[in-house]
């Protein structure tokens, strides 16, 4: 009886013991929980040996001491890029109040737009029984999507509601709400835009965005130049120089679109370091809508979200799911608004 007690303490939510993932990586098991508890002690070619054992063979840690006879704890795993990004913070306050008045806790990961990281907070969700997850729009590791087809609890994606999603989704289309943008700057009379964007590996949104861009220049019969996109990790400073490089490749520039307000911000700094008239001179645009955006001289145009009214839906269909419900619809478009401040001329007739 010893023995088998012993097993089913090691053993993992998929039934897989942690001795067959130290076999196949070619480690002894204390280095395998080490990897999943504590991975700084250990070295990235070992703990990418494990993982690929992890992954190859389906296990799932049981971080339930005992397990529970339901099978799931009242918990929600959310796996976020950041944290220090309003549009997050917001999104994550709006999960937290619903289902905390349902007495359900929120866990949350970090995936710093990485899919291998994403991964490893489901598998770890999992193992600690989750009732369900959210998910933020990033691109998922093929094994993601293979874990949660078999997990059987729900999922909810944001703020993407299209593409291939896992179960159900809700937010706003990103491409069209950066179309509005771009199109809203060339009804003003710009002609000459120039995007500025967070890095786009791994990141759908930041895809999709740069898509809207694309497509409302081209619907407009302006030649697309790939000289006038920037990538530009977030921060003011960075926004700052992303213009700069801008004006360097392209002193006739006439606009400026954004893909956040943060680099917009920097934009305008650096504008007025320069002597350069916003928006006489140049019209800056950015997304998101965040306090600082409407307290700029001159206030700052952008793309407005229901950043709160995304993770309480999100929480929501998750609570519908767990009653037993199945939701009238699987995908919820919230929309967007572009709102006109004084970064960008007025509308022409």
């Amino acid at each position: 009886m010893a023995e088998s007690k012993s097993k089913r303490v090691r053993a993992g939510s998929s039934g897989h013991r942690i001795e067959e993932v130290a076999k196949l990586a070619g480690v002894a098991p204390i280095t395998v929980s080490r990897v999943l508890n504590k991975p700084d002690t250990v070295s990235e070619k070992t703990r990418a040996a494990v993982w690929t054992a992890i992954e190859k063979i389906g296990y799932i840690p049981n971080r339930l001491a005992g397990g529970l006879a339901s099978n799931t704890s009242r918990t929600v795993g959310m796996v976020l890029p950041y944290i220090d990004n309003p549009a997050f913070a917001e999104r994550v306050q709006g999960v937290t109040d619903v289902i905390s008045a349902e007495g359900y806790t929120l866990l949350l990961g970090l995936s710093g737009y990485s899919p291998q990281a994403e991964l490893e907070h489901v598998i770890s969700f999992l193992g600690q029984r989750v009732a369900g997850l959210i998910l933020t729009g990033t691109v998922h590791a093929e094994r993601t999507y293979k874990l949660l087809e078999n997990a059987g609890i729900p999922v909810v994606e944001v703020p993407l509601i299209s593409g291939r999603l896992i179960d159900m989704a809700v937010g706003y289309s990103t491409v069209d709400a950066s179309y509005a943008m771009v199109e809203h700057l060339l009804r003003c009379g710009y002609r000459k835009i120039g995007l500025i964007s967070t890095p786009i590996e791994n990141d759908q949104i930041v895809r999709d965005r740069r898509a809207g861009y694309d497509r409302a220049l081209a619907d407009f019969g302006l030649a697309l130049d790939e000289t006038m996109k920037i990538e530009a990790k977030g921060g003011v400073v960075n926004g700052e120089k992303a213009f700069v490089e801008l004006l360097s490749r392209h002193p006739d520039i006439d606009a400026v679109f954004c893909t956040t307000d943060i680099h917009a911000i920097g934009c305008m700094l650096e504008a007025k370091r320069r002597g350069i008239d916003v928006p006489a001179d140049i019209g800056i645009a950015g997304f998101d809508d965040i306090e600082l955006a409407q307290e700029f001289l001159p206030p700052l145009t952008t793309v407005r979200l229901r950043r709160y009214e995304i993770g309480r839906n999100a929480a929501n269909m998750l609570m519908d799911r767990f009653r037993g419900n199945q939701p009238a619809q699987r995908t919820i478009d919230l929309g967007f608004e572009v709102i006109v401040r004084g970064s960008t001329k007025k509308l022409r007739k």
